[in-house]
C-alpha cells in the first residue's frame, strides 16, 4: 500500500511519508532518527557525526520511555536497556551518550530510507563511516524538503505516528475489540482499557494529517496542524454529524475514525451538513486503507469498524452513503479541487 500511497505522487514530501507511516517497525528509533533528521535540516550545516547528535536521538527515546516501555520488539537491547538504566538513576549521562553513540544508531541508519523492500527514490542522506567519526551527510534533498509548506507538518506526524506505534506495542487489548476514539473538545484520540480506564494517545489532527498528505480531503489544498498557521485545518465528519441518528441505526459509528477527515476551514464551512458528491466515497474508501495498511490502532479500529476485507468495507461505505443520499437535499462538492493526489 506505501507505493499506491505514492502512486501520483513522487514528491519528496510523500517520500518522507511514507517512511514515516508505512515503513518497517521493528523499534521505534526511526521516529527518534526521523525528528533528528528534521531538526538538522533547519541547521546551518550538512555533516553531523554520531556523537553530536547522540544526545538529540537519546532524549526523545528516554521521554517516551517513560510513558511506554516497550519501544521495539526485540526481547533485549543494550541501547534501551542503558537508557532505562539512566531513567532508574543507574547510570549517568556520559556514559549513556557514549552507549548510544555506540548501539543506538546500528540498524537504523541503513533501515531509515527503505521501504516495502526498496530505498525511496531520493535519499535524504549517506553515511560516511570511513573516518575515525561515523558521520551522517545530508543530501539536497532534506534542504529542499525543509522549503517544502508541509515542512512545519513533519514534527508533529513523526510524534503522532510513534504514540501510535507504541500505544499498539504496549496495549493489553484484543486487536478485534479495540477502538481509537475521538474527543471532539481537546481534538484528541484516546482508547479505553484495563476496566475502562483512559489512555490518550495523540493529536487527532497529527495522527490524520500524514495520510490525505497535508492536503484537505476534499479541496487538494495545503492545510497545516499547526495552531498558529492561519491555514489550521478542521476535522470534518465526511457523513454528517446530523445523520448520526440514521447511520448509527445502521450499526455503524459516524463518529468513528473511518468518518473523520480533514479539511480546509473555509471548505469545511461550505460542506457544512451537505453529502459530498460520489467520487468522494472512493478516495475516502482509498485514505481508510492508507491507515489499514499502516498497521497501527487506527488500522485496527477501521477494520473492526467498517469490515474485515476490503469488499465488506466498501459495502459498508457505500451503505453509508445511500443511508445519506436518502437524507441530504443536495449532495456538495467544493468550488476549487486542486489535481488529487490519492
Amino acid at each position: 500500500m506505501s507505493l499506491n500511497f505514492q502512486e501520483n505522487d513522487p514528491s519528496l514530501e510523500s517520500q518522507w511519508r511514507a517512511i514515516i507511516l508505512f515503513g518497517k517497525n521493528s523499534a521505534t528509533y526511526k521516529f527518534a532518527f526521523g525528528k533528528i533528521l528534521l531538526e538538522l535540516a533547519s541547521k546551518g550545516t550538512d555533516t553531523f557525526t554520531l556523537k553530536e547528535i547522540s544526545p538529540l536521538f537519546v532524549n526523545s527515546i528516554l521521554e517516551h520511555l517513560k510513558n511506554n516501555d516497550k519501544q521495539g520488539n526485540s526481547h533485549s537491547s543494550t541501547f534501551l536497556n542503558a537508557c532505562r538504566k539512566y531513567n532508574n538513576d543507574d547510570i549517568n549521562y556520559d556514559n549513556l551518550l557514549n552507549i548510544t553513540e555506540k548501539y543506538g544508531f546500528v540498524n537504523v541508519v541503513d533501515a531509515f530510507q527503505n521501504v516495502n523492500g526498496g530505498i525511496i527514490a531520493n535519499k535524504f542522506y549517506e553515511k560516511d563511516y570511513n573516518g575515525a567519526n561515523k558521520r551522517i551527510v545530508l543530501r539536497d534533498e532534506l534542504l529542499k524538503l525543509k522549503e517544502s509548506i508541509q515542512f512545519t507538518n513533519f514534527n508533529e506526524e513523526v510524534e503522532a505516528r510513534w504514540n501510535l506505534v507504541e500505544t499498539a506495542w504496549n496495549l493489553k487489548v484484543n486487536p478485534n475489540l479495540l477502538e481509537v476514539k475521538i474527543d471532539d473538545d481537546l481534538q484528541t484520540l484516546f482508547i479505553e482499557s484495563d476496566f475502562m480506564r483512559r489512555k490518550d494517545i495523540s493529536s487527532a489532527k497529527a495522527s490524520l494529517n500524514g495520510y490525505q498528505k497535508g492536503k484537505c480531503f476534499y479541496s487538494f489544498q495545503d492545510i497545516s496542524i499547526n495552531s498558529r498557521d492561519e491555514n489550521l485545518c478542521a476535522i470534518d465528519h465526511f457523513f454528517p454529524h446530523v445523520h448520526k441518528i440514521r447511520i448509527n441505526e445502521s450499526g455503524a459509528n459516524v463518529n468513528g475514525i473511518w468518518n473523520l477527515v480533514l479539511s480546509d476551514k473555509f471548505v469545511n464551512l461550505s460542506k457544512s451538513t451537505k453529502i459530498p458528491e460520489l467520487k468522494y466515497l472512493a478516495r475516502l474508501y482509498k485514505r481508510n486503507e492508507f491507515y489499514i495498511a499502516s498497521k497501527h490502532p487506527l488500522g485496527e479500529t477501521i477494520i473492526n469498524q467498517t469490515g474485515k476485507t476490503s469488499s465488506e468495507r466498501k459495502r459498508f461505505l457505500q451503505k453509508q452513503y445511500d443511508l445519506s443520499v436518502n437524507l441530504a437535499i443536495q449532495k456538495w462538492q467544493p468550488l476549487t479541487e486542486l489535481e488529487p493526489l490519492f
